[in-house]
């Protein structure tokens, strides 16, 4: 504990030295709430690609990334005499052990899916204390997109706005789809668009019914077919072929060749 307090004083010191008005970065003095907002995020998701590759080397210096955007925010507050990192922690703290009741209290909770269901009931009655107008309110608006559909989606489904079974929800994208097809008759962009949007929804509601993540799923996806483009290329080559000369019919073979 001594190690971690005297790294965390040292690492606070650096941070105000790169702050520091005469002597610092010129960059890091300039930095704002709002125009280092985007970094946090951009380095969360070099945390979640560090583990998808399992390199523990880069995931090491990835979450010290991510510690450093909170503690650039915890300082910035702390120079405005709003709160310093030390409140960030206690606040912390407490959410956990307010949070987990089944653990610091006599409350009891024997699976994962019961211990999830009292972290949503208290964080739903802190909603509630908060005096929000809508369930909707605090969801951030700039989350990734998929991730903050399966939010709205939980948020609905407390109050039993929801399908009770994946059947109706793939009834439900088959309707969609339909409405597609027509807007697509149509010719109607705007209305394409609504419709392409109405069917992503849906489909992340599939994903929330089978208890997967569908913002890991599309990634997993994208990896899929960069790994299988690449594997095309290198086919070509070999073959001494040029796939930007290839009908997509040609394409297509080399594709299900790769596959």
């Amino acid at each position: 504990m001594n190690r971690l307090n005297k790294e965390l004083e040292v690492l606070i010191s650096t941070f105000k030295s790169l702050r520091n008005p005469d002597s610092g970065c010129a960059w890091d003095r300039e930095q704002t709430f709002k125009s280092i907002a985007s970094c946090a995020i951009e380095e969360a998701y070099e945390v979640a690609d560090a583990i998808d590759r399992e390199d523990f080397k880069a995931l090491k210096s990835e979450l010290g990334d991510l510690l450093f955007q909170v503690v650039f925010h915890a300082e910035m507050a702390n120079e405005k005499g709003i709160f310093d990192l030390r409140d960030v922690i206690t606040e912390l703290n407490s959410k956990l052990v307010r949070r987990h009741p089944h653990v610091f209290s006599n409350e009891q909770a024997i699976s994962a899916e019961e211990s999830l269901s009292i972290w949503e009931d208290i964080k739903a009655k802190e909603r509630k204390a908060q005096k929000l107008n809508s369930l909707m309110d605090d969801v951030p608006k700039n989350l990734p997109s998929l991730i903050r559909a399966k939010k709205l989606q939980k948020r609905a489904a407390r109050i039993g706005f929801d399908w009770n079974d994946t059947n109706k929800v793939i009834n439900k994208i088959e309707e969609e789809l339909e409405e597609l097809k027509t807007e697509h008759s149509n010719n109607n962009k705007e209305k394409i668009a609504e419709e392409v949007g109405d069917v992503l929804f849906t489909i992340v509601n599939l994903t929330r019914h089978y208890d997967l993540d569908p913002e890991d799923i599309m990634r997993r996806s994208n990896l899929k077919f960069e790994q299988r483009f690449k594997a095309m290329e290198k086919f070509a080559q070999k073959n001494n072929m040029e796939l930007s000369g290839m009908s997509v019919e040609q394409l297509e073979e080399v594709w299900q060749k790769i596959k």
